[in-house]
């Protein structure tokens, strides 16, 4: 087993969302969603950094990307103008917006921290 093999499942816990399941999946419990695009330099470093999250965070939050370049109608519903771009939502209330390029430890905090809202934002 070479090592990209022993990382493919933390990245299966990473959720591709489209515009089908976007709704569903932010609707309930906390959701990190990076807006990435495969040519942006700065995705590349935070796209291994959230699939390292995923894993860690599977418990209290679920982890999940959208792809700028093809679910378009997504970014503009949130006003993405600058990738990577990380949205946690509460039960499918957008409660937090990082922009740029976040650490796993900023990225856990907030996670962290919004998880223990409650049940209501």
């Amino acid at each position: 087993m070479n090592v990209s093999d022993r990382r493919r499942p933390k990245d299966m816990e990473v959720q591709t969302l489209t515009q089908n399941t976007f709704k569903g999946q932010i609707e309930k419990g906390v959701t990190l969603v990076d807006f990435y695009a495969p040519w942006c330099g700065p995705c590349k470093i935070q796209g291994p950094i959230v699939d390292q999250l995923a894993e860690e965070v599977k418990n209290k939050a679920t982890v999940a990307k959208v792809n700028t370049d093809i679910e378009m109608d997504i970014a503009a519903e949130f006003g993405i103008q600058s990738i990577p771009t990380l949205l946690l939502f509460k039960d499918g209330y957008l409660v937090d917006r990082l922009v740029g390029l976040q650490s796993k430890d900023v990225l856990q905090r907030r996670i962290d921290e919004i998880a223990a809202m409650g049940t209501s934002c």
